[in-house]
């Protein structure tokens, strides 16, 4: 072999190139492994849910201007927190007028209920807030969006 220094030598391959490719591997392998836990996330209801309820806010669609951009979380965050019953997520979002963060509350009565919204609202760069969902009621079925679906004739929306 090319490599090979001394016939009938163990080491075939210099360390210096194990060590180079070993750590090429363990970097591509780590970012692969972080690329597909955010996707993970991106794709569960708890996220969709608060998304779909952004995209429907006039007000926030304002104040964020098209087009509107969510971006990946940001796993390192101590703030996102995902466990069996409860999800507190902050997701970037960006637009053409401002940028800030949607918090997300979410939560579910057991391992293979449905998710649902607790709160949701975002928060621009600028500190204001905009408040895009808020569970309301005792038995958790009034759903109280915004200004505007308090005068709709039609009533609360529901999960």
């Amino acid at each position: 072999m090319m490599w090979q220094k001394y016939p009938g030598s163990r080491q075939s391959i210099p360390l210096g190139i194990k060590v180079l490719f070993g750590g090429v591997f363990g970097t591509g392998s780590f970012a692969l492994v972080y690329y597909l836990i955010q996707k993970f996330h991106s794709r569960s209801l708890y996220y969709k849910l608060a998304v779909e309820q952004l995209q429907s806010h006039p007000e926030a669609q304002e104040a964020l201007g098209p087009p509107l951009n969510i971006h990946y979380l940001k796993l390192t965050d101590r703030e996102n927190f995902v466990d069996v019953a409860d999800a507190k997520l902050k997701i970037p979002v960006s637009g053409s007028k401002s940028e800030g963060l949607l918090y997300v509350r979410s939560s579910r009565g057991g391992l293979f209920q449905r998710w649902h919204l607790d709160e949701v609202f975002l928060k621009l760069k600028d500190g204001q807030q905009i408040p895009v969902f808020k569970l309301s009621g005792e038995n958790g079925d009034e759903v109280k969006k915004s200004r505007d679906d308090l005068e709709d004739p039609a009533g609360p929306a529901c999960f």
